[in-house]
């Protein structure tokens, strides 16, 4: 990555958030091309990092977009994204949402309950139209990832059972309204190891076999997303046998691959830039005060993630510290027990695989503006999200104060 972070931060203050656009372009091409020749749409994760311009861009691409809410689905229709290029998923959509979608008619509505479908069915009788349907499979497998995002176990939210899911087939088939089209399977995020993904489509496949000798013949399997990133010193998966393994079960079926990657082309594309306020010490305790906060950067405060960091002066006096925010929670730091370098006031500090569930899961607690976010391509750099100002934070509420 060749940024110049102190230019950046002279141009656009701190903290902000860049991503490099080239690495982005990187991730996509080597995921559409691994499925070369088989028929497949890669379906970006909007949650992942939902800016306009880094939606545009995939779009640009060819990619679709996988979305969790009616403003994500907005969001990828607004960027370019056509609306037969996009999913509508999340465990819990409301009547608004569904009748939104269906009225935009997006390719597939990822449903994920018996009484989902109940609802979107009711839905499209009243609308006089007929809902595409993809239906999310929980297949019991351990992703082996961290347990806030693992969603392919009984025990998550997500999905139903193959039983649960053949009945709902039978009731698309048999309804004027619904219209089985699809099938979906996603059972976690960051996932580093092969033989889960395997062992679930498998298990979907084989009901793809099942339902086709009842005359249900599906045109979409959504193998998911969740490819992990190397944050630390992860082992990945290769994306050729990642493909190869989907297509090898898969054998004999003609369907399309949907594939929903979000970390994978966006994590490692972006970096979360702070600059030092000033160093302290309680008794034998060093902190590093920043200017950023878990509002801007929540993951180390709610998984406990782990991200690189790295002090950009030129000083080799090492010691431990914490490196935390100004937000009044002890949550609020970005690394314990992490050795780095003496610094100095407005020292810039480089938090790096911040691309993905960064600035999408940013507040304004505390009052705090969510920050610049700023894009590179080829060596030139643009503002694609200005900072929030005061008057942004109470615009909703000031007409309303008695």
């Amino acid at each position: 990555m060749n940024i110049d972070f102190k230019e950046l931060a002279n141009k656009y203050q701190t903290p902000y958030y860049v991503y490099d656009f080239n690495h982005i372009t990187a991730q996509y091409t080597q995921l559409k091309e691994s499925f070369r020749a088989r028929k497949s749409l890669i379906a970006y994760a909007v949650k992942a990092n939902s800016n306009l311009s880094v939606i545009k861009h995939l779009a640009n691409l060819g990619a679709g977009a996988d979305c969790v809410s009616i403003g994500e689905v907005k969001r990828a229709l607004k960027a370019g994204v056509p609306s037969y290029k996009i999913i509508f998923s999340g465990v819990g959509k409301s009547d608004e949402e569904i009748k939104e979608a269906l009225n935009l008619d997006i390719l597939l509505i990822n449903v994920e309950s018996a009484e989902e479908l109940n609802r979107v069915e009711t839905i499209s009788k009243e609308l006089n139209k007929v809902a595409r349907i993809s239906i999310r499979v929980n297949p019991n497998i351990d992703p082996k990832t961290h347990p806030y995002i693992s969603t392919g176990l009984h025990e998550n939210k997500f999905g139903v059972d193959i039983d649960t899911a053949k009945r709902m087939y039978i009731q698309c088939k048999n309804s004027e309204s619904l219209e089985p089209t699809g099938i979906h399977c996603h059972i976690g995020s960051q996932l580093t190891q092969l033989q889960p993904i395997k062992d679930a489509i498998k298990i979907v496949a084989d009901l793809i076999r099942n339902l086709k000798a009842i005359k249900i013949d599906l045109s979409f399997m959504d193998v998911g997303g969740g490819l992990g990133i190397v944050y630390k010193d992860e082992v990945l998966i290769d994306t050729y046998e990642y493909t190869q393994s989907i297509l090898d079960v898969m054998f004999g079926l003609d369907l399309t691959i949907i594939c929903e990657p979000g970390r994978f082309i966006v994590g490692n594309s972006g970096v979360f830039v702070t600059k030092v306020l000033y160093e302290k010490v309680n008794g034998n305790k060093r902190f590093i005060i920043v200017d950023g906060a878990m509002n801007d950067l929540i993951r180390p405060a709610l998984y406990n993630a782990y991200h690189r960091i790295e002090v950009l002066n030129d000083n080799k006096e090492f010691s431990d510290c914490n490196l935390v925010g100004p937000v009044c929670e002890s949550g609020d730091f970005f690394a314990k027990n992490i050795e780095l370098p003496k610094t100095n006031h407005n020292d810039l500090i480089a938090i790096y695989s911040a691309g993905a569930y960064g600035f999408t899961m940013a507040s304004n607690y505390n009052t705090r503006g969510r920050v610049a976010e700023i894009a590179v391509e080829n060596g030139v750099d643009r503002l694609i999200r200005k900072r929030e100002t005061f008057e942004d934070l109470i615009a909703l509420e000031e007409e309303f104060i008695k």
